[in-house]
């Protein structure tokens, strides 16, 4: 099973926010998953980034590939290094 983090999006018609979960790479954006390691607020201001570094380092040990965005949210987070 390929796992990847990405972003599922929630909150009210614009006004997003989105939480930050491990996923089968399978299932739809916000369809089920499998962990949720964090959440991202783009629309507060500042930026509000809250990601458990444990989790985050554990899925990305085992092989979970995150998007493109997650990634830069990881490099904002100080998780990657890259």
């Amino acid at each position: 099973m390929a796992t990847k983090i990405r972003l599922k999006r929630m909150g009210a018609k614009k006004n997003p926010f989105y939480r930050i979960v491990v996923a089968d790479s399978r299932s739809p954006r916000d369809g089920r998953f499998i962990d949720e390691i964090g959440i991202y607020n783009p629309t507060a201001n500042p930026a509000v980034i809250n990601i458990d570094q444990e989790k985050a380092t554990k899925w990305l040990k085992t092989g979970a590939q995150p998007s493109d965005t997650v990634k830069s949210l990881f490099k904002k987070a100080g998780i990657l290094h890259n």
